[in-house]
């Protein structure tokens, strides 16, 4: 069972699982994304009562917030129990590429140079994940949803402003990847 579960899936089986799940939650007329649960998180622990876009019945999303931890939990068995800590495999060019930005091939499922506890505690290593962070939080707000919930969600539901904002990501994920990085690496 272990080997069946620890094997490499193919991409349409879980084409099928998302699915199933979209088609799930539309019919019970749920929404999908992880950026509400931070919404949720505050309006339950009472941030609502001074901040008004906090003031909404949280007890409604306990199902996004399950989801959540059930990610949160679910990654952690897979990390303890599942994985067999064989370094991910990529392409020689993407070998290629990251040696130009100073980063040498994941040992792991990412790179040390970007995700270790020595990146993080050098000045320039938080300042990225700080300034990154705050991206990501302004983003998913301002652009009313996270990729998650504006990619898979978003989409099932045919929303315009989902796949504007779904090409957005690309856009700026093209942007970061050739013009951004090289100049911070």
């Amino acid at each position: 069972m272990n080997d069946f579960i620890t094997q490499t899936w193919s991409w349409w089986f879980s084409g099928i699982v998302i699915s199933a799940i979209m088609f799930f939650l539309i019919y019970f007329g749920q929404s999908f994304g992880f950026s509400s649960n931070l919404r949720t998180i505050c309006a339950a622990s009472g941030v609502g009562k001074k901040i008004k876009f906090f003031d909404f019945n949280w007890k409604s999303q306990i199902w996004n917030i399950m989801f959540l931890l059930g990610a949160i939990i679910g990654g952690f068995i897979a990390k303890q129990f599942l994985s067999n800590d064989v370094p991910v495999q990529i392409s020689t060019s993407t070998i290629q590429d990251l040696a130009k930005l100073h980063i040498a091939a994941p040992t792991s499922l990412q790179p040390v140079e970007l995700f270790s506890w020595d990146a993080v505690f050098s000045i320039k290593g938080f300042l990225i994940l700080a300034f990154g962070g705050f991206l990501v939080g302004f983003g998913s707000r301002y652009a009313g949803g996270c990729t998650s919930g504006h990619a898979i969600s978003g989409l099932s539901d045919l929303q315009l402003p989902s796949l504007i904002a779904v090409v957005g990501f690309f856009i700026g994920g093209l942007l970061m990847t050739h013009f951004i990085l090289p100049l911070i690496f």
